[in-house]
């Protein structure tokens, strides 16, 4: 990230040995490593809040998708029941007009001549005499 080698390094801890001195070099290379460990944290915490934002709109995104898809499936379906339902609907009012005439003709016909048009009767209920032995 900073491109910095080992001998940059060695002359920033001489120049901090120097500077700082011995006695708090140690304490201040521990604050310095607790605030880089710290930062770190930090930046990780970012880039995962990131991702999990990432992946939410994503997943928002999926889901306006499946629901569409959903949605044209449905008004596929509905247009295909419609026009299957329209397609019967009229040989059934077809037919349904041709019992009626054929209904009305069969009344008509037996209203002027009762004796032209004969329905079968029930056979008349037999009962049997069981006759004693003898």
């Amino acid at each position: 990230m900073f491109d910095i080698g080992f001998s940059e390094l060695l002359v920033i801890g001489i120049v901090a040995l120097v500077v700082i001195g011995p006695e708090r070099l140690p304490k201040v290379a521990r604050t310095l490593g607790h605030m880089l460990g710290r930062a770190q944290r930090y930046v990780n915490d970012v880039k995962s809040d990131i991702n999990r934002e990432i992946q939410l709109d994503e997943l928002k995104k999926l889901q306006t998708q499946v629901t569409e898809s959903a949605r044209s499936l449905e008004d596929s379906v509905r247009q295909e029941y419609e026009s299957a339902r329209s397609a019967l609907a009229s040989p059934i009012q077809e037919a349904q007009g041709a019992v009626a005439e054929l209904a009305a003709t069969a009344n008509l016909s037996a209203a002027s001549s009762p004796d032209a048009v004969s329905l079968p009767a029930e056979p008349a209920a037999t009962e049997k005499h069981d006759k004693p032995a003898a």
